[in-house]
């Protein structure tokens, strides 16, 4: 990762951003002298965007990185845990996001692996989107028949209890986070009053200072302020986290990459203090459709989609979850003959004329809409594609009788205040299609502001809102 370079603030601006420019461009051409341009990732090329995760690193006691749960090794950078932990010298704590959309069993074998390999990390589960149900997922494909859902404004994330007690073991005593404490517990207590409830979710007034104080030399715990930076790749939940943590929306969402621009600060409790760093992606090998899949490249600069829905479908079944007919097969032939053969392309053509993805001159089926309608339902945890650690599948009884793994199971399975989407099968029959449709009208009336973040999952045509 591009490290920012040796300053002081005897230098005047124009001088420091021209010396980080010349920085940032010889690390460019580092890089790609380094290593040939078709093995290369796609990774931030803004010198915008490092600054901004240069001066969280900096204002932050500390750092959160956020991985998604499905892919950690992925999101997780140890050019950044070393840069934190030696350079720096602060604490980081790995938070896996997202737990709800893997079994409990890989959840404690991701963990484990994470604190054997990196001794001086704490590793902190949570999730924004508690499942509904116990029911254990032996096949990850299976999350698509339960869907993420809405949170309510009384709805509990799973993970605050746990990060606490991370940043009070990393603390010791040096900062009073009593108050992070009770707003923990008043969340959790049952029987609240709506005042009580307002009163927990409001967003404290911070100490007199006019933001993120980055105009003197870093001060451990400054006035007795506990700040938390939350860095990690794009669209791995950094935002939804915080507003988890606080218990209403205080920062925007999106389920588009970098949705975020610049770093924002939002005060948890008087003496806590998060920031949000805008998502960017570090340089590695990883293959085109491993980035796909997990997020990190764009899907509207994909020009060929076809490739990934091989890689998903090869490793999930994805035509049994989408109920797909062969587009060779006769029609009175039924579904699944052990003839079939798929390939990506087949796949793609079933699916667009199972939701009626037409071309606009043509009329036929438009299959480069529905490769990447495909690839949002995986982005999004509809079709999930869970890895896993080495090792894993020849222990997998073992970590099945983890005594994490029973605890992990139970934080799934938290049910307060949320909103079911839809109960049953997005892609049953038209008529479930046709109940969607009322439901969503009747819902947009009502919450105007909340259903742009939503999952629309019955109406066949808010599958295509975002595609290109």
């Amino acid at each position: 990762m591009p490290k920012r370079p040796p300053w002081s603030y005897r230098e005047s601006k124009s001088h420091l951003e021209q010396k980080e420019e010349v920085y940032f461009l010889h690390y460019l051409e580092k890089i790609y002298r380094t290593y040939p341009v078709d093995r290369l990732s796609y990774f931030e090329h803004n010198l915008e965007t490092w600054k901004q995760l240069w001066r969280v690193l900096e204002i932050s006691d500390i750092v959160l990185l956020i991985t998604d749960i499905r892919h950690p090794v992925l999101h997780f950078s140890p050019a950044l845990y070393d840069y934190v932990t030696r350079e720096l010298g602060k604490s980081i704590i790995l938070v896996l996001n997202k737990i709800d959309l893997a079994p409990p069993a890989l959840v404690v074998a991701w963990r484990s692996y994470f604190k054997v390999k990196f001794p001086q990390l704490e590793v902190v589960c949570f999730t924004s989107f508690p499942k509904e149900h116990t029911e254990e997922e032996k096949d990850p494909g299976t999350v698509l028949q339960k869907k993420r859902r809405r949170p309510a404004r009384d709805m509990r994330s799973v993970g605050p209890r746990e990060l606490l007690e991370a940043c009070e073991k990393i603390c010791n005593g040096r900062v009073d986070l009593q108050s992070w404490s009770e707003k923990i517990a008043a969340a959790e207590a049952d029987g609240e009053t709506d005042a009580d409830k307002d009163a927990d979710t409001s967003v404290p007034e911070p100490p007199t200072e006019d933001g993120p104080d980055c105009s003197f030399p870093y001060m451990q715990y400054r006035d007795g302020v506990l700040t938390i930076g939350c860095v990690g790749h794009p669209n791995v939940g950094k935002s939804s986290l915080m507003n988890g943590l606080v218990g209403s929306k205080v920062v925007s969402t999106s389920r588009t990459p970098g949705h975020t621009k610049h770093f924002q600060t939002i005060f948890l409790t008087p003496s806590v203090r998060l920031c949000d760093s805008p998502g960017l992606i570090f340089p590695s090998l990883t293959d085109k459709q491993l980035q796909v899949l997990s997020g990190t490249y764009p899907l509207p600069q994909l020009q060929e989609p076809y490739t990934s829905v091989g890689y998903l479908a090869a490793r999930v079944p994805v035509v049994r979850l989408l109920n797909l007919r062969h587009p060779d097969n006769d029609p009175t032939r039924p579904q699944g003959a052990a003839q079939e053969q798929w390939c990506a392309w087949d796949i793609c053509d079933a699916w667009a004329e199972k939701r009626g993805f037409r071309t606009a001159k043509t009329a036929r089926p438009d299959v480069y809409r529905a490769a990447n309608s495909i690839l949002r339902l995986a982005l999004e945890g509809r079709i999930c594609l869970c890895m896993r650690p080495p090792g894993y599948t020849a222990n997998k009884k073992h970590w099945e009788s983890h005594p994490e793994t029973s605890e992990i199971a139970a934080l799934q399975d938290s049910r307060t205040g949320a909103v079911d989407e839809n109960s049953s099968s997005d892609f049953s029959s038209s008529e479930e299609e046709d109940r969607g449709k009322e439901r969503m009208r009747a819902r947009r009336d009502e919450e105007l502001e909340e259903e742009k973040e939503a999952v629309a999952t019955s109406n066949p045509f808010d599958l295509l809102a975002d595609d290109d």
